[in-house]
Order: C-alpha cells, then structure tokens, then sequence
C-alpha cells in the first residue's frame, strides 16, 4: 500500500468516525448522566475518554454483534470505572431527601408547566439515584435508551433472564422510593 493509500483509506476512518460520534454523542451524554448521576461537563469527559477507546478498539469490533451494543458496553465501562474512582475517593457525597428539603419543594408555587415538568424530571433523577447502581443501569438502558433485553444483556454482559429480574426489581424499588416522595409532597 503506498503512502497516498494510506492516506486516504485514514481519511475514510477519520469519516465514519466522525458519523459514528455524532450519531451516539446525545444519547450516550444522556445515558451516561443517568446511570452516574454526572453534570455536563464530567458526562463529556467519560464520553470523549470512552470515544477514544472507541478509536483505539474499532478494528477490533466483532461485526456478529450489534455496533450500538458495542458503543454502550464501552460506555458503561468508562462511566462505572469514573464511578468507582470518585466513589472510592469520596468525592460522591450527596444530599439525601430530607423533610425540610421535601418540604421546600412542596411549598414551591409552580406557575408554569415547564417548571412542573422539569421538577418531576428532577424528582425522577434523583429517585433514580437512591437504587443501587445494577438497577439504575437497567433502568436507564430500558426506558431512557428504548433498548431490549437483548440488547441490555449485551451492554452488560448479563444473561437476559437476569435483565428481565434486575428490571421487576427496580421497578418496584422505584416505585417504593417515588411513592415515598409523592406522598410527602402531595401533604
């Protein structure tokens, strides 16, 4: 292959690259978000480490599997090793629900639909951050990123009778934990 070739053929990478970047980039910034409970900026630096793996790794794709399969797994790994490293050094502390807090909230005067709606957004993060973090994986990959079984079993690694488990289970904690934070506001 001369150097032309070479070129070239880098060329075409660097391009389909760059398509495979801006197809994923919102949805994974908005899984990523999900299942670690990162701002913007933390999300983008797990993303851009993640698509750096992605380069490095692409020639290696097994083209059996499903490539949106493949991006996720590579994801979730990045933001669950960030995880442990932050989780490890403390640096995760949170503000759990209290009843002041709960109470500031219920008191709040909502005058307009986009407040209410970015509340329950809210509401519904940080309920999605009190389960345990297999649960909100699960949760996050099925109703955030529209997957199937099949597909979360492939992001995880789980058999998809083990998906099919995690995702009853975290159901119902989540209705546990929203129930509870429903029926504080709704006093």
């Amino acid at each position: 292959m001369d150097d032309l070739q070479i070129v070239q053929r880098s060329l075409r990478e660097v391009d389909y690259f760059s398509c495979l970047y801006e197809r994923y980039e919102a949805r994974l910034l908005k899984y990523i978000k999900s299942i670690a409970g990162m701002d913007d900026d933390e999300a983008e630096d797990v993303l851009q480490e993640a698509f750096i793996k992605i380069w490095k790794n692409l020639h290696a794709f097994d083209q059996r599997l499903k490539l949106s399969s493949w991006v996720y797994r590579i994801v979730h790994n990045e933001a669950i090793s960030v995880l442990r490293k932050k989780h490890s050094y403390g640096k995760d502390a949170r503000l759990a629900w209290d009843d002041a807090t709960l109470a500031k909230v219920a008191d709040e005067p909502l005058r307009e639909a986009e407040q209410l709606d970015e509340n329950y957004a809210k509401l519904i993060r940080e309920t999605l951050e009190q389960l345990p973090l297999p649960y909100q994986e699960v949760l996050a990959l099925r109703y955030m990123e529209s997957m199937s079984y099949e597909e979360i079993s492939d992001v995880l690694k789980i058999p998809e009778g083990t998906v099919a488990a995690r995702i009853n289970r975290a159901k119902k904690a989540f209705a546990k934990i929203a129930s509870k934070h429903v029926s504080i506001l709704s006093r």
